[in-house]
């Protein structure tokens, strides 16, 4: 069934890195910057999110012109669209690395669909993976709103979350309804390179590039592999220029 939903996003941040931190051994030694998104859902009754990003983002020009798009706080970036924090009913976390959660206390009104592997991951994380920090889920987790996701599911009509363990072991890719077709929101982050290589990278018969952080990269590359077949149109989680867009 193709859906009536429609997808936009906010820049919430930025990080810049070596851009083999996307591309597994592809691009080292080059600087890159990557936009941190959350992706506000519009088409249902209930006002829905796709991660909530960064606590306090740098806002400069220079970050600002490196992705060619507006960095906001949270608070700008849903007043955008007529939202405030507590008008946010459901947030559909692909995983729980900090730059994707760091906003979720002040969502004091949302249930929150987080994946169970994500959820022991951000206890106990293993000593290779530094991004977790519970503090950021901390008060969510006490007011009872986490829903946990322990299988592949529909979240509402049209709107299903989808497992994904390329990056971390609970990732969760987020599949839309929308007049174009299914969308799918990657659950690991990537850019469009990823899923469609340069010619010297299919020259050795690559068809996707494994995300630069993974749980597995011969998994990585065969999920990604298998989320081309899945969807019509694939947002990969920190592609630049969604930046630009206010709507996909």
């Amino acid at each position: 069934m193709r859906g009536p939903y429609t997808i936009h996003p906010i820049v919430l941040g930025t990080k810049v890195f070596d851009k083999s931190m996307m591309t597994f051994q592809y691009g080292q030694g080059e600087t890159y910057t990557i936009p941190i998104y959350a992706w506000l859902i519009k088409g249902y009754d209930q006002t829905i999110l796709v991660d909530t990003g960064e606590m306090h983002p740098i806002q400069s020009k220079d970050r600002e012109a490196a992705i060619n798009g507006k960095i906001y706080t949270f608070e700008q970036g849903l007043e955008r669209h007529g939202l405030t924090p507590g008008d946010i009913d459901i947030v559909i976390h692909t995983h729980l690395h900090t730059d994707h959660c760091e906003n979720d206390y002040k969502c004091e009104n949302a249930r929150f669909f987080i994946h169970e592997k994500e959820l022991e991951a951000v206890h106990d994380p293993h000593p290779l993976d530094y991004r977790y920090l519970e503090d950021y889920i901390e008060d969510i987790e006490e007011n009872g709103q986490i829903q946990t996701i322990t299988k592949d599911m529909q979240i509402v009509p049209g709107i299903r979350a989808v497992h994904t363990p390329a990056h971390t072991r609970g990732g969760v890719s987020v599949m839309i309804d929308t007049p174009k077709g299914t969308a799918a929101i990657t659950g690991f982050c990537i850019i469009d390179e990823n899923l469609n290589p340069p010619p010297e990278i299919r020259g050795m018969e690559m068809a996707v590039i494994p995300p630069g952080t993974h749980v597995d990269a011969y998994a990585a590359y065969d999920i990604l592999v298998a989320m081309k077949k899945k969807a019509d149109i694939i947002i990969p989680l920190h592609e630049p220029r969604f930046a630009a867009m206010d709507v996909m």
